[in-house]
């Protein structure tokens, strides 16, 4: 009786795991990039981080190279944590708009 119980135990530890290995094997790969969405009507881009970074939201979706270039160029924040933007070698980009309205003067 006991017998039979471990082997049970051991058949589904071992099946667990051969799940978890093709899970594994199968997971999507990770963008390049990713873009953060913001809150409201639309969901406004509000960052854009490097694909693996572990300060971007939940709220995100991939975009292409091309397409983190132009958000950023168009005014959207880089991360300042896994900095995109110079990833990107974007070097002369607009600063981000304040809430007041008015850019800011760093």
């Amino acid at each position: 009786m006991w017998l039979q119980r471990i082997d049970t135990k051991i058949a589904a530890l071992q099946e667990r795991e051969t799940e978890q290995e093709h899970g594994q094997k199968n997971r999507p790969q990770e963008p390049d990039w990713i873009v953060e969405l913001g809150i409201g009507n639309g969901r406004p881009p509000i960052e854009v981080h490097m694909g693996g970074c572990y300060a971007a939201g939940k709220r995100r979706r991939p975009v292409p190279r091309d397409k983190a270039r132009r958000l950023l160029t168009s005014g959207v924040r880089a991360c300042t944590h896994c900095k995109p933007d110079a990833q990107l070698r974007i070097l002369d980009r607009p600063r981000a708009v304040a809430s007041g309205g008015r850019r800011t003067s760093f």
